[in-house]
């Protein structure tokens, strides 16, 4: 393994950041933001009703007793 291989994904990521360190660490941190973004404003919305947050399985009448 050759030390360009050693990064991983994050690795070939910086390596292709424009511009210092400095400016490497602001990039990163408006993509990560972007990414966030867009998963709060479409990607969670659309997943939402797929998701079975509101199926409930309990019954009132089982389970222990206080």
């Amino acid at each position: 393994m050759d030390e360009k291989d050693t990064g991983g994904m994050y690795g070939w990521i910086w390596r292709h950041l424009p511009g210092n360190a400095w400016v490497r660490v602001v990039i990163s941190l408006v993509l990560v933001l972007a990414v966030v973004f867009v998963l709060f404003q479409y990607v969670f919305p659309w997943a939402e009703p797929l998701l079975p947050f509101n199926d409930v399985t309990v019954d009132e009448g089982s389970g222990a007793t206080p």
